[in-house]
């Protein structure tokens, strides 16, 4: 029988599990809350850094008001002044009311800015000017007005390579990672999955009012070993399969397939996703292992590593670019290896 973990505080409870490697993101976060100060929060995708941020808000005396979180991938270039800062009437087509922006929205609050660094330069830009002194001036305005948020930012990537890659602005980085929060992958706490399913689980039967079998001894030995490129993202995503389809053998089989073929694991097949975008998304995890053992293989020469993958010295580095790995060499020898190299190449 698995016993809950003991939690002290309704916020906490939103981070779930007993290992070293949560309690330890819980007391910095306990930590954090008690200060102001920027907090940068990293990790892969699906670790839960949204969930950490909620509960950094929800620790901190700011809890009474809002915690305003944006998306920054989703805001297209051209709308992210009007969206972050606000705009006055007639600011521009269409813009008939007065509108506050994101920062105005949060005031007094927390503002929680999720894939910071999928901004571009000229948008980093931007919020820089925003952050050196905390005023804004709505588009249409110019009036500057004083903002009161506590921020919180978020990525997946290794900003200390953007930097070196000039992909991201160094003082923007050194502005908003004042504090940092790094969440574990779940393959370093895979004690705490037992704990995740049974709550995953015990939500999606009471979300769609069923009641599968327990999972048996074997299954969950299996899920404790399987590698979660997708983190917590795909625990809860099979889950919900697991639910919906009420059958262990309905997911346990794409658990097995890949170390009995001998191919690299993919994530579960989310049963709410489109085909064409889980096939992409499988392609670019596949692309991202195969690019990292052939560079691994020669000794992370890229041109050796374009020739035998039988692409373009550009085109290769176009795709370690875009898989995040780390710039391979400089003067003074190899470069430090990005997280995406640690754990073999399993990140987005």
């Amino acid at each position: 029988m698995i016993v809950a973990p003991t939690r002290t505080s309704p916020a906490e409870e939103l981070l779930l599990g007993e290992s070293p490697a949560i309690q330890s993101v819980r007391a910095q976060l306990l930590s954090a809350a008690a200060t102001d100060a920027p907090v940068l929060i990293t990790g892969e995708s699906g670790t839960g850094k949204d969930l950490a941020a909620r509960v950094l808000h929800e620790l901190s005396q700011r809890s009474r008001h809002s915690m305003v979180k944006v998306n920054c991938p989703a805001i297209p270039s051209q709308l992210f002044e009007s969206e972050l800062f606000g705009y006055e009437p007639g600011a521009f087509t269409g813009a008939r009311i007065a509108k506050p922006g994101k920062f105005e929205m949060a005031s007094r609050g927390t503002l929680f800015l999720d894939e910071i660094g999928e901004l571009d330069l000229a948008l980093q830009a931007k919020l820089l000017r925003v952050l050196q002194d905390f005023k804004v001036v709505r588009l249409g305005s110019v009036e500057e007005r004083s903002i009161d948020v506590r921020l919180v930012c978020g990525t997946n990537r290794n900003l200390e390579t953007e930097i070196s890659n000039g992909s991201f602005r160094s003082d923007l980085f050194y502005r908003i990672n004042v504090l940092n929060i790094a969440m574990p992958p779940l393959r370093a706490r895979s004690g705490d999955i037992p704990i995740l399913l049974i709550h995953f689980i015990e939500l999606y039967s009471a979300q769609f009012r069923r009641k599968p079998k327990p999972l048996s001894g074997s299954a969950m030995q299996l899920l404790e070993k399987y590698s979660w490129p997708g983190n917590l993202r795909e625990l809860e995503n099979l889950a919900k399969r697991f639910v919906v389809l009420d059958g262990e053998e309905h997911i346990l089989s794409a658990l097995r397939e890949p170390a009995e073929s001998g191919l690299p694991a993919l994530p579960i097949s989310d049963i709410n996703t489109p085909l064409r975008i889980q096939t992409k998304r499988a392609v670019q995890t596949l692309e991202r292992r195969i690019i990292l053992d052939v560079l691994r293989a020669h000794k992370w020469n890229r041109r050796s590593t374009a020739r035998s993958l039988d692409i373009s010295y550009r085109a290769l580095l176009y795709k370690i670019k875009e898989a995040g790995l780390p710039s391979i060499r400089n003067n003074r020898g190899p470069a430090k290896h990005t997280r995406l190299d640690k754990q073999e190449g399993i990140c987005q």
